[in-house]
């Protein structure tokens, strides 16, 4: 709300909304990063992992470097560009799901093995280096990225359960 001052003692109030609009000239493909905020972010397998809050542009090539993700109360994460297949009208779509703090972790043949405790990322690419799995209270085992077989809906590990129990 915007207060409009007068000399009166009875004071206007007007609203103001903000919102992106097509300007005249604008080419038909392109659109404002406003109109992504709060859409759903999807997985090919159809997995929802939370809705788009920021899109990230690199101030050099002036092309979406990434986003960043709202999957609930203080759990925002960076996705890169890597992960980005296209944008529609209602939603971003990933090319490849994400590993995330919480994802439960299974072995190669499906056996439950923990969940991800931390994502260790490289502080210059921002690329996933390791996970640390915790299976118990005070037990965590550190994984490469290459021991990931695959991810979706769970993250599954390149190794049976008694090399990942044997793991230091």
């Amino acid at each position: 709300m915007i207060e409009n001052p007068d000399i009166w003692d009875d004071k206007e109030i007007s609203e103001y909304i903000l919102m992106s609009t097509k300007l005249e000239g604008m080419p038909s493909n392109l659109t404002t990063a406003d109109d992504f905020t709060g859409k759903k972010v999807i997985d090919r397998e159809g997995i929802q992992y939370g809705k788009v809050k920021h899109i990230h542009i690199n101030q050099d090539t002036l092309r979406v470097s990434g986003v960043t993700i709202h999957q609930g109360f203080n759990k925002d994460y960076f996705l890169s560009e890597t992960y980005i297949d296209k944008f529609t009208d209602n939603m971003l779509l990933l090319s490849t799901p994400p590993v995330t703090v919480g994802s439960p972790v299974v072995d190669i043949d499906g056996q439950k093995l923990g969940k991800i405790k931390r994502l260790h990322r490289n502080t210059e690419t921002n690329e996933l280096e390791s996970i640390e799995v915790s299976n118990g209270l005070f037990n965590t085992k550190i994984l490469a990225k290459s021991e990931i077989w695959g991810v979706g809906e769970k993250v599954i590990l390149t190794l049976k359960k008694e090399q990942f129990k044997n793991l230091e």
